[in-house]
Order: C-alpha cells, then structure tokens, then sequence
C-alpha cells in the first residue's frame, strides 16, 4: 500500500495562480473559523427540533424531517456550487452565498409553519457550502507531505461548528426561543463569510465549458476514478451511520427514556469535541501511513460505537463513550476519505462535490430513515438504521479493495 504523502507527491492537483498570499497560519484559522460558523447552519435546526415541535404543537418525531431537509439542502447546493470553484473567483461566489444564507436564516427566524421553515432550511443549507469551495484552495496550497494536516485544519473547524449547533444552539433556544437562534447565526454567518471573502486570493481560473458544466463532469469523473468512488461510498456509509444517531439523539433525550431538557440536551454535544481533537492527528496518520488504513480502523471503531449507543438507550455513560468513539472514527475517515477525492483528479473541487454530495446524501436518507424508525420501535430502531448504513459502507470498501 503506498503511503499517503507518496500519492501526494504525484498528485494531480494544481495550485491557482497567486494573486497574494494565501496561506500561513492566520489564513487557516479564518478559514477554519468560517467553516465552523457556516456548517452549524446544516444542523442548526436537530437541537431545536422538540421547542420546533412544541412552538407549533406537533410531537418532535413529528418535525424531525426538518433535519433531513437541511442535509438534502446542502447536498443540492454543493452539486450546483461547489464545482464552481473550478471556474470561477471564490471571492465573490464566497460573498454572495454569505448574503443569502444570511437571508435565509432570517426567513427561517420568522417562518409561522413547518413547511415555510423547512424551506428557508433547505435555501440555507444550499447556500452555506463555502467550507467545501475552501476545502480545495487549502489542499492546492498546501506542501505536498503536509497536505492532509491542512485539510484536517479546516475538517476540525468544521466539526467545531458541528457541535457548537448543539451545544450552543441548544442553550440559546432553551433561554431566548428557536427563532433567535437561527437570526442569531444570521448574523454571524454574514461577518464571518465576508471577512474570509475579503482575505482570499482573486484568482481567477481558466475556465473550461460552460459554468455549471462541473455537473455534467461528475459521472464520467467518478467512472474514471476508482479511488474516488471507494472514498465517497465510503463516506456515505460511515456518515450515514453518524446522521442517523446524532440528528435523533435530541428526540432520546429530551423523550421519556432521560426526560432532559433542550439546554441539557444539547450540553451532549461537547461530546462532539473530539472530533475537533482527533482531526490534526488522524492528518498525520494519513500522512504517515495512508488513507486507507485510517479507513479501516475508523470503521473499527465505528462499528463499536453503533451498540454502545443501543445500551445508551438504558444507560446514560454508555451513551458518553458512544458519542466519543462515533466522532473519532467519523472525522478520521473524513479526513483520509476527502483527502484521496482532493488530491486524485485534476478537478479538485468538482471531485470533492462528488465526495461531499455523496456523503451528505447517505446521511440524508439515513436521517430520514432514523425519524420513522424512532416512531416505530425507538432508539432501538435508529441503532439499527445506523448499523445498517456502517455494514453497507464496509462491505462495499472491503468489496473493492484497498487503496
């Protein structure tokens, strides 16, 4: 199995042009804070769901589609954005996405029903795929024997926004209402997304085919990409498997099994960390020794965490070291999954919409499958739509062979 910074080395992808400098560590923590800000949007809406459900006298199973929605969102805006970074200058396609996503969410502040809610949801989560245009300018510039390290960087601040939706989101929704949590992350989303607009290089790439022609690139990049096909079935499963537990995890909480309320709930979330703490060193295991035996050991280690968080059900420490070991195992195969789809095609950023949609689109349809489930037979039953997603993902990884 050849190592990782060997791929890299020959690696087909290309750095842009500079305009100016853009990278050192300010650049990267920015980059790491905007992805933070921006992927809390995607899940803004799963700690809030039973204040959702109350504040428009529903059950919370009953509005827990409002998570998948968001999911498919953003699964939509990266088949339609992301390939962009390719063609055009992120600098103002980052500023304009900022601005509506911003819109978005303030419409979502004011949505009277379920249905106009879900909608400025699914427009947010469209709009906020600028940690997945950055993703890309951050591997291209970054040395080849430390170019997992850097996308790990930025995958830490995305999990950090992750659990900030939780946690904080769950906090402010328990002490000020749902609404103000998401005009609050408006607010946010708009500095945050024009300061890094500001701070990028205005390269401008060649352009190839028409704007939007990165979509119709995708089948034929994935037919000829075996390696990028393995790491986006790969994530699918192990991502699926993640959405599944965490987006119902609110509903088993606050529910009759712990009888928690939101705020306490949602402290569940610092769990959630150790995703941000395992990014940097699963970087420099993927570095050292390949992607592919990262892989394994997160789906390992995954495969640990589906029935602990069954026994969680009955026993709350239990569900303490489910938490800890999902996260580790999902940010480890993120960070050697996406670092294959960035650096083995010469379009890094329609290769990563692949990879990305892919995996958001397994966690949607696993988030649409645990609501249901928990409906009919309970936590038992999302345990089960999770290890069902993880099984389908290591069979089909171990089906096709090793990288």
């Amino acid at each position: 199995m050849p190592s990782a910074t060997a791929t890299h080395q020959a690696s087909p992808v290309r750095g842009p042009t500079r305009e100016r400098p853009a990278s050192g560590s300010l650049f990267l923590l920015l980059i790491a804070v905007c992805t933070a800000v921006t992927a809390a949007n995607i899940y803004l809406a799963a700690p809030l769901l039973p204040l959702i459900s109350h504040d428009f006298g529903t059950t919370p199973s009953a509005v827990a589609w409002i998570a998948s929605v968001a999911q498919l969102g953003y699964a939509a805006g990266l088949l339609f954005f992301a390939p962009l970074g390719d063609r055009v200058n992120r600098r103002p396609l980052v500023a304009w996405l900022s601005v509506a996503t911003t819109v978005a969410l303030l419409t979502a502040a004011v949505a009277p029903g379920t249905a106009a809610l879900a909608a400025a949801v699914f427009v947010a989560a469209a709009a906020t795929v600028i940690p997945q245009l950055l993703v890309p300018l951050v591997a291209a510039r970054a040395p080849a024997d430390r170019r997992a390290r850097h996308v790990a960087a930025v995958i830490a601040g995305l999990f950090t926004g992750i659990v900030a939706a939780r946690v904080l989101g769950g906090l402010a929704g328990q002490g000020l209402g749902w609404r103000w949590v998401f005009a609050g992350s408006a607010v946010l989303t708009l500095a945050l997304g024009l300061a890094t607009a500001l701070a990028l290089p205005s390269d401008r790439p060649a352009r190839q085919g028409g704007l939007f022609s990165g979509i119709a690139e995708l089948p034929g990049l994935l037919r000829r990409s075996p390696e990028l096909r393995r790491s986006c079935v790969r994530q699918a499963g192990m991502f699926g498997a993640w959405s599944a537990l965490w987006t119902s995890l609110a509903l088993l909480l606050t529910g009759p099994a712990y009888g928690l309320s939101t705020a306490t709930a949602g402290l569940f979330g610092l769990f959630g960390l150790t995703a941000s703490a395992v990014a940097p060193l699963a970087g420099g295991l993927v570095d050292r020794f390949g992607a592919a035996r990262v892989v394994g050991t997160a789906f390992a280690l995954a495969a640990v965490a589906v029935p602990l968080f069954w026994l969680g059900g009955h026993v709350l420490p239990a569900l303490f070291a489910a938490a800890i070991a999902i996260h580790a195992a999902l940010v480890a195969s993120h960070v050697a999954n996406q670092t294959v789809a960035l650096t083995t095609t010469t379009a890094p950023a329609t290769a990563n919409t692949a990879y990305v949609v892919s995996g958001f689109a397994g966690g949607a349809l696993a988030s649409a499958a645990a609501g249901p489930a928990f409906g009919h037979w309970g936590w038992a039953g999302v345990c089960a739509v999770a290890g069902v997603w993880l099984a389908l993902g290591w069979a089909t990884t171990m089906r096709t062979g090793r990288r």
